[in-house]
């Protein structure tokens, strides 16, 4: 038994009618008659009263045709589900980002994504930029939404914004009344900054923002997360460098200032160049339409 006799049984179960039962298969009546046959010698049970004039299923035809049709549904379903998950419209994709990115491309990109695939379970992972790196190299993520690098021949890229640092002080420091905030003015002060092996773009931009005026920073405290970061400038225990994107929601008692020729950074959405979800390819579809009018794939 196979799902071909499963139909041969319905067809003639449904219509009770050999010749038609035969026509719906696009079979003639007597090669189909055999195969019914067949199905009950298979089976040691007659699913079919017959005589000349008439079919009738028999209590047990009855039973077996509700549990052919609800095998054959889920065959079917099988069999569709399949291909929707090979052509990228059903399944699953596991998608990474920095924290920040949660305060500016991540919700339209989530949103826009889960509208043109609603079958698709999006699977967000918030990590730090050194884990996303990882993560992908490992087949962890699909894609991911973190800074964009030097040149990454492995990785297919799409620029979706650029952000720049801003100076988070607490409400009450000269900064926050200051007018003009170059490098010069944070000489002496304590930084709060995410150590390089967490956020190696954002601290590289810092350093080389403070030696362009020849300032050697003092970082007093390295957390791992932007938000401790913010937390830890709310309390007074320094001032921090952080990208623009976190400064719309800061804590109560910390304000953000523009900095004079603020060094800026690509936001960018990557997966592998090899990766084999089929889901990727309209992630980035959709990701093309969701960050800036300057958006370049690489």
């Amino acid at each position: 038994m196979d799902t071909r006799h499963m139909r041969y049984f319905v067809a003639l179960a449904e219509t009770l009618h050999f010749g038609h039962a035969a026509a719906r298969m696009n079979m003639s009546q007597p090669p189909f008659s055999r195969q019914i046959s067949a199905i009950e010698k298979t089976l040691g049970v007659r699913l079919f009263e017959r005589n000349s004039r008439n079919v009738a299923l028999t209590p047990a035809g009855r039973h077996f045709l509700a549990d052919c049709r609800a095998v054959l549904e889920r065959f079917d379903a099988a069999c569709r589900d399949v291909q929707l998950v090979a052509s990228g419209m059903k399944g699953e994709l596991k998608l990474g980002f920095m924290m920040h990115a949660a305060h500016s491309v991540i919700p339209a990109l989530v949103r826009l994504y889960s509208r043109a695939r609603p079958d698709v379970r999006l699977i967000l992972e918030e990590r730090i930029p050194t884990d996303i790196e990882e993560m992908l190299t490992e087949g962890k993520l699909d894609a991911a939404v973190t800074f964009g690098g030097g040149p990454a021949p492995h990785l297919r890229t799409l620029l979706l914004a650029r952000d720049r640092l801003c100076l988070i002080v607490p409400s009450g420091h000269p900064l926050a009344r200051a007018e003009t905030i170059g490098p010069q003015s944070l000489a002496g002060e304590k930084l709060i900054a995410a150590p390089a092996t967490v956020a190696p773009t954002l601290r590289t931009a810092i350093g080389l923002y403070c030696a362009a005026a020849g300032v050697i920073p003092h970082f007093a405290f390295e957390p791992r997360l932007q938000h401790t970061i913010i937390r830890l400038v709310q309390e007074g225990l320094g001032v921090a460098l952080i990208p623009q994107s976190l400064c719309d929601d800061l804590a109560e008692g910390v304000v953000s200032r523009t900095l004079d020729d603020a060094p800026e950074f690509d936001v960018v959405l990557c997966a592998p160049r090899a990766a084999r979800n089929p889901a990727v390819p309209q992630l980035f579809e959709v990701a093309a339409h969701t960050g800036s009018n300057e958006n370049k794939a690489g």
